[in-house]
């Protein structure tokens, strides 16, 4: 077969193909949880209508707060049911990637990332995590030259900066392991710890003893790293020395220089086959007394401008610093759409789901976030594109850099930045012309001419404490600032000025990662979660009255409203699932007598919503047990994180701030250890108050038609469905509440005591002990009685 330039004509036709293609549900799939969706919403009308036109008199108060709560249930399944209706799904080509910019003999015309990995904390982010995402991303399956990973250490920490350089001397052994045998994940803590066959497809005669070999060269890494870590838990009076004798410029954390070294890049940096390795990069920018530094959002805003004067890759993905890659070819994934010729300039970003190694198989928690991942997430492709999530997203930089999509009526970005003044320029990007240059790229890479020497000069510059001052940054560009879940914001402002992001699920997860075990940790993520979405409510950026220009689509809009709002729920919830327990207590109950119509209509409402459950079940491939976990924890989180969430989005309105910690990361994921880890919080005292309330209604109930008779026992079974249908979504808290295994779960010692009660009430009213019928009284019959 001839060859045009290397390639046969075959693969030509091939390499011309589509990078990627829009796969939609089947309809087969889609179109009855479409039409079960519409008849519930009918089913709703007809049934608010009833409740609304058929008090309870003798409980009216009851009934009122009910119905409100039930009407306000009601609008949040729909804001969030609504964006569900176009799901789709998307598959990646990387043949034809490879085909297309691969060509053998030719320049490889792949574009260049930059990587960003960012900490807070390296005592509670532990540095051997972090290390493993460094690694992945060193050895990751991506042409070296275009690869650039800069790590951002916001505690400005000696043990961070000495574990990079000993990381960086591991790479130089560890990537050309990974490339030679091509093995899977290329973070060694978690490759070594994998329980599979690693034999498998693995046929090279040297395998087993390099892999044995690699693995001893690890231990003894981790063993330096951890003498690392001992060290660091002492500080010295007069702070850290480096090895050349000079203090370490960080030793305050709030007041310190900013600073940047390159540890792998720089002439010399080969691994031990003489081959060509990443550059990496430490950054700890600078913070003064008197600054905001904006936290996660500025550090981002940091690293942009940084990987922007020493590099300008056209694209940046985002990690945290426990988000370790898991497929190596993740950065061609995402290439699939970013390179795309059609469409690729129009993408801001590509959104991987997360997925987490570590957690209980049964995931007690809903840590894994399934159905969000896999359900509301591919509902969000098929309108605008995904909500960006906070890591595992490569993002197009000029959408970084605030500007629309380039569409037929927006000319070239550079010919638009090019009648603007310098005045202007710096205004918007701040004073540095090294780094306006850079922006004016439209296409990555460093302006010609530059004078390589003074790049970490005027890299040192742009993260500055005050180079903001003045600018867009956090505003309009970059990052913006405002609430702690900046992720919200940020992938909010891209959709509202026009431009479209992918959702991207390889079958071989991108990245994992770790997630909170016990229950204190994970109610403080989500309260975190909540809390930033109750700060972007009271903010200027809400989707209610935010971004009205025609670019964002309704349902978009719905969904990220839906995203900030969440936490108010809470309000009707907690009412709700007390209102069970008042019903046991007082013997009224918020339904009345119910007719022949209205059991009808109550029927056909959990008709619908069980074949809603199933159907979206159905299309989506999420299993029951993850769809049961994350609707208990909805509760769960509810009645608690987000309650809170609303107090402390108040107390911020009101001028009070309220502060978060960085969660304690665990170094090994593996273990279960934490998962009956009790550490009590306020944020237990709501549920905890609700199941108590709960059982002693149950036990009150139960008292109750024990001595009204038979005819009581109809309406008390009712209220007892109620009540038991909150203890059972609060049973994972319950759990969580128990400790250790090898102790006497609190949930089998309140049932216990409950258990004895009812027996108790049962005996004394049955009184087997007694006559049955009433001898004569004494003073009515007298001694001859």
């Amino acid at each position: 077969m001839t060859k045009i330039g290397g390639v046969a004509p075959c693969s030509l036709a091939e390499g011309r193909q589509p990078l990627w293609r829009k796969v939609p549900i089947a309809s087969s799939l889609i179109n009855p949880y479409r039409i079960v969706i519409i008849m519930r919403l009918v089913i709703l009308v007809f049934f608010f209508h009833l409740r609304i036109t058929t008090p309870v008199h003798d409980a009216l108060a009851l009934w009122i707060i009910s119905v409100v709560c039930e009407i306000w249930l009601a609008l949040s399944w729909i804001v969030d049911q609504l964006p569900k209706w176009f799901p789709i799904t998307r598959e990646t080509y990387l043949e034809r990637l490879s085909i297309r910019f691969e060509r053998e003999g030719e320049p490889n015309l792949l574009a260049p990332v930059d990587i960003f990995v960012t900490t807070a904390d390296p005592l509670k982010e532990p540095p051997i995590v972090t290390a493993n995402t460094v690694l992945s991303v060193l050895s990751v399956d991506y042409p070296v030259e275009k690869v650039s990973c800069y790590v951002s250490d916001d505690s400005a920490s000696m043990l961070l900066f000495d574990t990079l350089s000993e990381t960086a001397e591991f790479a130089r052994i560890w990537v050309p392991f990974c490339n030679k045998y091509n093995i899977e994940p290329r973070a060694p803590e978690f490759y070594f710890s994998e329980k599979l066959d690693y034999l498998k497809d693995k046929v090279h005669p040297t395998f087993v003893k390099d892999r044995r070999a690699m693995k001893r060269e690890y231990e003894e890494f981790k063993v330096k790293i951890n003498v690392l870590v001992a060290k660091a838990q002492k500080k010295p009076e007069e702070g850290w020395v480096m090895q050349d004798g000079n203090p370490w410029p960080g030793n305050n954390i709030d007041d310190h220089p900013g600073m940047i070294q390159v540890c792998l890049g720089s002439a010399g940096a080969l691994d031990k086959e003489g081959k060509a390795l990443p550059r990496l990069v430490y950054i700890s920018r600078e913070k003064r007394p008197g600054y905001q530094h904006h936290r996660k959002a500025g550090a981002m805003n940091a690293l942009v401008r940084v990987s922007a004067v020493l590099s300008n890759a056209p694209f940046a993905l985002n990690l945290d610093c426990d988000q370790y890659i898991n497929n190596s070819k993740v950065l061609r994934e995402a290439m699939c759409f970013l390179m795309d010729p059609q469409l690729g300039k129009k993408f801001c970003y590509v959104q991987f789901p997360r997925r987490f190694d570590g957690i209980d198989c049964n995931d007690r928690y809903a840590n894994h976030n399934t159905v969000f991942f896999d359900i509301n997430m591919k509902c969000l492709d098929g309108i605008q594109g995904p909500m960006y999530v906070g890591t595992g997203c490569v993002f197009n930089r000029q959408a970084l850099y605030g500007y629309e999509p380039p569409s037929e009526k927006r000319p070239k970005m550079k010919k638009e930045l090019s009648f603007m003044s310098l005045k202007n320029l710096e205004k918007r990007f701040g004073q540095s012309p090294v780094f306006i240059d850079s922006a004016l790229m439209e296409d990555g890479g460093l302006p010609k001419g530059t004078n390589t020497r003074l790049l970490i000069k005027e890299a040192v510059h742009v993260i500055s404490c005050d180079y903001e001052e003045k600018t867009e940054w956090g505003k309009e560009i970059g990052w913006l600032y405002g609430s702690v879940t900046e992720d919200i914001l940020t992938g909010f402002n891209m959709h509202c000025k026009g431009w479209k992001s992918v959702y991207c699920m390889p079958k071989k997860a991108a990245f994992k990662g770790s997630a909170p075990i016990n229950l204190s940790d994970r109610l403080h993520q989500v309260l975190k979660w909540a809390s930033g979405s109750t700060q972007i409510f009271f903010s200027g950026y809400c989707p209610l009255w935010y971004g009205y220009s025609g670019k964002l689509k309704c349902l978009q809009r719905l969904a990220y409203t839906n995203s900030i709002v969440y936490p108010f729920t809470s309000i009707p919830l907690l009412v709700y699932c007390t209102v069970p327990a008042v019903c046991l207590l007082t013997g009224k109950f918020i339904i009345p007598t119910l007719s022949n119509l209205a059991s009808i209509w109550l029927m056909a409402l959990f008709i619908s919503i069980i074949l809603t459950c199933v159907l979206e079940l159905r299309w989506s491939g999420v299993s029951i047990q993850d769809w049961w976990r994350n609707e208990q924890f909805w509760v769960i989180g509810g009645v608690s994180a987000h309650l809170f969430a609303v107090f402390q989005g108040l107390l911020k309105v009101a001028g009070v701030d309220t502060n978060f910690t960085v969660r304690a990361k665990s170094a090994n994921d593996t273990s279960f250890g934490q998962l009956y880890l009790f550490k009590w919080t306020t944020l237990f005292i709501p549920p905890t108050s609700l199941v108590i309330l709960n059982m002693v209604g149950i036990v009150a109930g139960i008292s109750d038609a024990i001595n009204n008779g038979y005819d009581s026992w109809g309406p008390f079974f009712g209220k007892l469905f109620f009540s038991l249908w909150v203890i059972v979504h609060l049973y994972p808290f319950l759990k969580g509440l128990m400790g250790r295994q090898n102790r006497t779960p609190t949930i089998v010692v309140l049932w216990s005591i409950l258990t004895a009660i009812i027996f108790s009430m049962i005996w004394v009213r049955l009184d087997i002990f007694l006559p049955k019928e009433r001898g004569p009284v004494l003073k009515q019959c007298g001694i001859k009685c």
